[in-house]
């Protein structure tokens, strides 16, 4: 008889559902390879999908995560219209298919629509990114009331609101959704911090970090989840851990992307809550992530007293709980995962140290069954 045990589904903090096919294609093998580059096959892909293609790889994508012990998806969606930036007939067309197409794999689904206005500071959208972005915070406002709306009733479908970068919006729209977030009552997202050029486009146009402009802009809180944050100095710790928010990383993503490692110790030090993401979808699999989380810092401090021993012991329940608050999704109930106890992963390993094995050795192949669709 297989011995099996149960523990608390993950939550995926980040996810960009359509990225799942960027695999082995987003590799470009020559020198000067970065970041920058892989966005160029990146916006190739996302100028081919339509509401139905994006249905498609949403359903791959969530069966997937399903399977390998994730319960919740934060999808941080920017897709948002037809190819020439013309609106859809029904303008959350995208976001209304991925919803649907997480809901059928069994997943919890926080929508997060992304707001995009320029390719950079003075710089119209780029040809790649015309279909993200919005006139103005006001329509992509009244576009997420609508998302809203839709939504209402609907089991399992949740939304946040997000701004994709500093780089991407003007600082009075961070401004705009920041109080957008606090008069609904939602979370806010924003990727920051990831790139060493953001950092410096971000002082060229406002004299300041982006983590400094988020707080400058009133988007920082407890309501907001600030994507990767890599590249921060002691005083956008600080910024970050007295706002009581949550930093979430993706380790398989940024490790593909070259984006550099998450300082760990210094979050864990500062009292920073974290939670993780699958983001570009280079691996699917929450074991992975958390032990590359783990393993990071230990590299970090050159310690094997890390994050798993600041959670006495159960990262996993740590990161299960920090990813369903950045998500705006209630503590209780949720969806469990039933772990092979004879994988050969966690074979023989002792009941009081599965939650350590589980931080350390485990991948998604000791689930023997993942959440699935009611």
């Amino acid at each position: 008889m297989t011995r099996t045990a149960r523990i608390p589904a993950m939550a995926n903090a980040h996810s960009h559902a359509f990225q799942l096919d960027l695999r082995g294609a987003g590799e470009r093998l020559y020198p000067g390879d970065d970041f920058w580059s892989w966005r160029t096959e990146m916006y190739r892909l996302a100028s081919s999908h339509t509401p139905e293609s994006m249905h498609e790889v949403g359903s791959r994508v969530y069966g997937q995560m399903a399977a390998a012990g994730y319960g919740a998806v934060g999808e941080f969606h920017y897709v948002q219209h037809q190819p020439d930036g013309t609106p859809y007939d029904e303008p959350n067309a995208m976001a209304i298919a991925l919803a649907q197409a997480a809901r059928a794999s069994g997943l919890e689904i926080t929508l997060l629509p992304a707001a995009y206005h320029r390719g950079g500071a003075g710089k119209p959208p780029a040809p790649g990114q015309v279909r993200f972005c919005d006139p103005s915070v006001e329509a992509f406002l009244e576009r997420l009331d609508a998302l809203r709306e839709w939504a209402a009733g609907i089991d399992g479908v949740s939304v946040g609101v997000a701004a994709h970068s500093v780089r991407a919006v003007p600082a009075d729209w961070l401004e705009a959704i920041a109080r957008y977030s606090d008069e609904h009552g939602l979370v806010r997202h924003v990727h920051a911090s990831e790139q060493r050029r953001e950092l410096a486009e971000t002082r060229e146009e406002h004299g300041c970090s982006p983590i400094e402009l988020l707080d400058r802009t009133g988007f920082l809180g407890p309501r907001t989840s600030v994507v990767h944050a890599i590249h921060v100095s002691q005083d956008d710790i600080a910024l970050l851990a007295g706002s009581n928010l949550i930093v979430v990383t993706c380790p398989t993503t940024e490790g593909n992307l070259g984006d550099g490692h998450l300082p760990g110790l210094r979050y864990r030090d500062a009292g920073v809550r974290l939670a993780i993401g699958t983001d570009e979808q280079t691996r699917i699999d929450p074991f992975e992530e958390l032990r590359e989380m783990e393993t990071l810092a230990r590299r970090e401090g050159h310690t094997r007293f890390a994050l798993l021993a600041a959670a006495d012991g159960d990262l996993w329940g740590q990161m299960v709980a920090n990813g369903r608050a950045s998500l705006g999704l209630p503590d209780e109930p949720v969806a469990s995962i039933e772990l092979d106890l004879d994988h050969p992963d966690i074979a023989n390993v002792a009941d009081d140290d599965l939650m350590l094995a589980v931080a350390t050795c485990a991948s998604a192949g000791v689930v023997r069954a993942g959440v699935s669709a009611s």
